[in-house]
């Protein structure tokens, strides 16, 4: 193939020539990669906020150092051609190589631009999590929830221009001859240059692509995506970094054999796991099974043992932020604002992670979001038992049922719940005659919520308790909703105006659910338990861990609920704090190993934590304690910020603070220990007392 494509250049290839096309070529990748942070810019351009012009323009300057990481990387076969007159002379090959990396690029460059819209990160993880997941269900929402064929046009037309520049290039940096040089051709051409010239050119090349690839001139470690957090600006740091490399990167992370996202030991064992437990135990905990588990304890609450039955509503992107009881305007929440005056509501409550999936065993199986394993649900260590509440209460014989709009093949929930004890799942399947249904997902929320009320009535005719989980979906890409809104839809929000309207119908159908859910006996004898999975960004990013995507609203009503706790609690919480909660509100005595705590058992002086995480693959995680937010890049120093959140939510910068020690070693105590016990297998409840003592 090669000695064709020699004959058919009709060439002799030369040093100078193939160093100009190469250098040519470079500077059209970084162009390609400048156009693309641009539009990236424009597209997002709502994000900009109060960001100052200054910081953009860094952005700029440092995104070029991490482009020219790539473009280096692309450029190596050119680099290596040099060793050989044939290899210089196979334009055409070469032609081809830097059309399909750059249209490669280019694909990832359009598909972040709604990408970097919807979870205000650069490519990552997330990418490879979706491949992983049904394909049917991720085209369905692909084609009706983005412009596929507008970016496929675009990339189409990207991808010729981008031929036809690399093909003029070679035409101008080719010496032309009347005749094609050949292996038996002596001595070479003019400007070929012996094997030593060759070697030389080499060597300097090497060197400057090796320097290049890595980024930075300093020692250690190449170029890392913390470079580029050098502005105040979330949108400016995050505009800085280069799509294809952070991709890159989260496919060498994810696919590694030695689990490289894992989070590593920051300290010694028996410290981090004193710690811990300093941070978990309470006054009404008694720590047992010390020596093979980090916090498993049986827990004495101060209610009165009962068997209420629980039902667990978990809203999907129900987003504190867009809440009107907490502060937000546009009347988004008006049913949920109304059903707040009647419990308990938490006001500085933070999902675990940014993923239903994060939320669902965050709030279910009480277990965090830990670097490495934030599909948990999927992976071999999601096949452990634990400490939950399908186990807590299964245990006290509770029947149970599971209502979802959707499939729930879906990050493996029939596998995880069904495994943890839950044993009735109502999906997309058993609806019959639905009010709508999409392709994408299933049917709406208004038939799902329909549905729970009809099967929360079928439980409680039983006589027996019963929890239940009813899960929204309407309030998802690509927020298919029904023709005849029974909302007014939502506008003066841009970009997200589709999302609002979305969530203003599930709220709708929240208050329909339990306006009848309000009619049956069973009303007065349930603690309902309403929590959103996880919020999602606004136009300002708060923090570099955009906060508003963590906090959610969580809300407890049963009665004489108030009565007892008040109407409103400030103190931080996450979803890991759901089932101690659950379990303190139902009473008596109860042995588990959950990562929370039961925030109605504090004393007044303690502010509550929240550990948390977002989706991507990446290290970085943070700790929530009163009003103070430290995060922990991986590879960088923390950041201390003082946060308000509500309807003038804003964050500083705390340096000066005191306290950052000690909460650095509490977050990097908690997931180490944690993370500990995921791989130990000892995260689970044990043993009950009665087979332990069977056992012996």
């Amino acid at each position: 193939m090669l000695r064709q494509n020699l004959h058919s250049s009709s060439f002799h290839p030369v040093i100078r020539g193939h160093l100009i096309f190469t250098l040519c070529s470079g500077i059209v990748l970084l162009t390609m990669f400048c156009l693309l942070r641009l539009a990236l810019l424009i597209y997002n351009r709502e994000l900009i906020g109060a960001s100052p012009v200054s910081d953009l323009i860094e952005a700029f300057f440092n995104g070029a150092r991490f482009d020219l990481r790539v473009a280096a990387y692309a450029l190596i076969p050119l680099t290596l051609a040099l060793f050989s007159t044939r290899a210089m002379a196979a334009r055409g090959i070469l032609r081809t190589w830097l059309t399909v990396i750059a249209g490669f690029s280019l694909f990832l460059g359009i598909i972040e631009l709604d990408f970097y819209r919807e979870f205000h990160q650069r490519l990552n993880n997330l990418v490879f999590q979706y491949i992983s997941e049904d394909p049917k269900t991720v085209m369905s929402m692909l084609w009706h929830g983005f412009p596929v064929l507008r970016f496929l046009l675009v990339w189409a037309v990207g991808v010729w221009i981008l031929h036809g520049v690399f093909k003029a290039l070679d035409r101008v940096t080719r010496p032309v001859t009347d005749s094609p040089y050949s292996k038996d051709s002596i001595p070479p051409p003019p400007g070929m240059g012996g094997w030593y010239l060759r070697g030389i050119v080499f060597l300097a090349c090497a060197v400057l692509t090796l320097l290049a690839a890595r980024g930075t001139l300093r020692q250690g470690p190449p170029l890392r995506w913390g470079d580029a957090f050098t502005t105040e600006s979330m949108f400016a740091n995050q505009l800085g970094l280069n799509g294809t490399l952070t991709l890159m990167q989260a496919a060498k992370a994810r696919f590694s054999k030695n689990r490289a996202n894992v989070w590593k030991n920051a300290l010694p064992t028996e410290q981090a796991l004193e710690t811990t437990r300093a941070m978990l135990l309470t006054a009404n905990d008694r720590l047992v099974d010390p020596d093979k588990a980090a916090v498993r304890r049986d827990f004495t609450s101060s209610v009165k043992a009962s068997s209420r039955n629980v039902v667990v509503i978990l809203l999907e992107s129900f987003a504190g932020h867009y809440a009107g009881v907490l502060g937000a305007s546009g009347g988004i929440t008006p049913h949920f604002d109304a059903l707040s005056s009647e419990g308990l509501l938490f006001t500085r409550f933070f999902s675990n992670g940014t993923h239903t999936h994060q939320g669902m065993f965050a709030t279910m199986a009480c277990f965090p979001n830990l670097p490495g394993f934030e599909y948990l649900m999927q992976m071999p260590e999601g096949g452990y038992k634990f400490s939950g509440l399908p186990q807590l209460l299964s245990a006290r014989r509770y029947k149970d049922v599971y209502v979802y709009n959707g499939d729930f093949a879906w990050d493996n929930q029939s596998g995880f719940f069904g495994n943890q004890g839950m044993t009735t799942f109502i999906g997309r399947n058993d609806y019959k005659d639905p009010v709508f249904s999409d392709p994408t997902w299933g049917v709406s929320d208004q038939d799902m919520f329909s549905r729970a009320n009809e099967e929360l009535d079928k439980l409680a005719e039983t006589g027996q308790p019963f929890y239940a989980l009813l899960q929204t979906l309407s309030n998802h890409t690509p927020y298919a909703l029904p023709k005849n809104l029974p909302v007014e839809r939502v506008t003066g929000y841009g970009s997200l105006n589709e999302h609002l309207t979305a969530m203003r119908y599930s709220d709708w159908a929240l208050g329909q659910f339990f306006e009848k859910a309000k009619k049956s006996a069973y009303y007065k004898d349930t603690l309902f338990v309403v929590v959103g999975d996880h919020g999602f960004g606004s136009n300002e990013q708060l923090t570099e861990m955009d906060l508003h995507r963590f906090n959610v609203p969580l809300l407890l009503i049963a009665q004489g609920i108030q009565g007892k706790y008040g109407r409103i609690k400030t103190t931080v919480g996450s979803q890991v704090d759901v089932v101690p909660t659950i379990m303190g509100l139902l009473g008596g005595e109860v042995r588990h190993q959950c990562w929370g705590r039961d925030l109605l058992s504090l004393p007044e002086s303690d502010a509550g934590f929240a550990v948390i995480k977002p989706s991507g693959g990446d290290q970085n995680v943070a700790i929530i304690s009163g009003s103070r937010i430290l995060i922990k890049p991986k590879d960088r120093d923390p950041r201390i910020y003082d946060y308000q959140l509500g309807s003038r939510s804003q964050a500083r910068r705390a340096d000066d603070s005191t306290d950052q020690a000690e909460l650095l070693k509490k977050l990097e105590s908690f997931v180490q220990t944690a993370t500990r016990s995921l791989l130990t297998n000892t995260a689970g409840v044990g043993l009950p007392k009665t087979a332990e003592k069977t056992h012996k």
